[in-house]
């Protein structure tokens, strides 16, 4: 390897051994970097990732309604998804993403250059180094979440905000950012914090909000598929089950990503005896 010997241990360092993989992202970055501005690459580039990210997370969720097979994987099998449930959830779903998320996105160069973020290919941190600091903005969003989500369903406010979340008591893929423009403010604070504490190039904005975007489509999608999904790989990672049992339990098991907060307050005591009880009814039944 002509790069072999170098210290500079970068991030497609991960892909050493697969020039197939490597290359064309390094001469991609480099040509964006090259062919456009730092306005254009923060504000157009940001928006673009979001956008594609988010549908192409949403897709086979979507998909997986039409084939029969997969119905043994919905968690909530007596509540399939309606196209008018759809249509409604993506109406404000682009109301939300051009006239809410768009303003904030375009602040990103802003962000960027006031911190004096570094976009070229020569500053790339590592893989590993990339990898660390979404974990730290998955750990800081999802106390944020924790709390202020609690918080939301304060039985004051609830109904003027975070009642339009819950319109939906069986989610799916594309009800992860269905929400009233208040709290795609409040609870997407949570995204921006872990950007300001870790960021150290532009990729990492880009990475956070691909790995934010599928983990939050992930729990909204009514679907347990625990062997295919590489985030089971981490320990105390919710998932599914877990937010599908907040919409239709409407409390308790407030954190976006992990479990252990509402461990640490119990409240997944409700979830815990739910399945308990799933559990031996289940046993009894096969006994019969």
């Amino acid at each position: 390897m002509d790069n072999a010997t170098n210290t500079d241990f970068d991030v497609t360092d991960l892909f050493q051994y697969v020039p197939e993989i490597r290359d064309p992202f390094k001469n991609a970055w480099i040509y964006m970097t090259d062919h456009y501005t730092k306005f254009q690459i923060a504000t157009f580039g940001s928006l673009i990732v979001h956008e594609l990210v988010y549908f192409a997370a949403c897709l086979p969720g979507f998909v997986f309604q039409f084939i029969p097979f997969m119905k043994r994987f919905k968690i909530q099998k007596n509540k399939p998804e309606t196209a008018k449930d759809q249509w409604q959830c993506f109406k404000l779903l682009m109301f939300n993403h051009f006239c809410i998320q768009t303003p904030l996105i375009a602040g990103t160069y802003v962000f960027t250059e006031f911190f004096n973020i570094p976009y070229d290919w020569d500053h790339m941190p590592p893989w590993w180094n990339l990898a660390l600091r979404v974990f730290g903005c998955a750990v800081v969003e999802d106390a944020w979440h924790y709390y202020l989500h609690y918080a939301l369903h304060d039985k004051r406010i609830y109904k003027y905000i975070h009642k339009i979340h819950h319109s939906f008591p069986a989610p799916f893929g594309m009800t992860a950012e269905y929400a009233h423009p208040a709290e795609t403010l409040i609870l997407g604070l949570g995204f921006f914090i872990g950007i300001m504490i870790f960021t150290n190039h532009v990729v990492l904005l880009w990475v956070w909000v691909t790995v934010r975007l599928f983990e939050t489509i992930d729990v909204h999608s009514g679907y347990y598929l625990p062997f295919l999904n590489v985030f089971h790989l981490f320990p105390f990672y919710a998932g599914a089950k877990f937010h599908d049992f907040h919409h239709q339990n409407f409390h308790g098991n407030y954190a976006s990503t992990f479990t252990w907060w509402d461990k640490i307050y119990g409240t997944d005591r409700q979830y815990k005896e739910y399945y308990a009880k799933q559990i031996l009814e289940e046993a009894e039944s096969k006994k019969k």
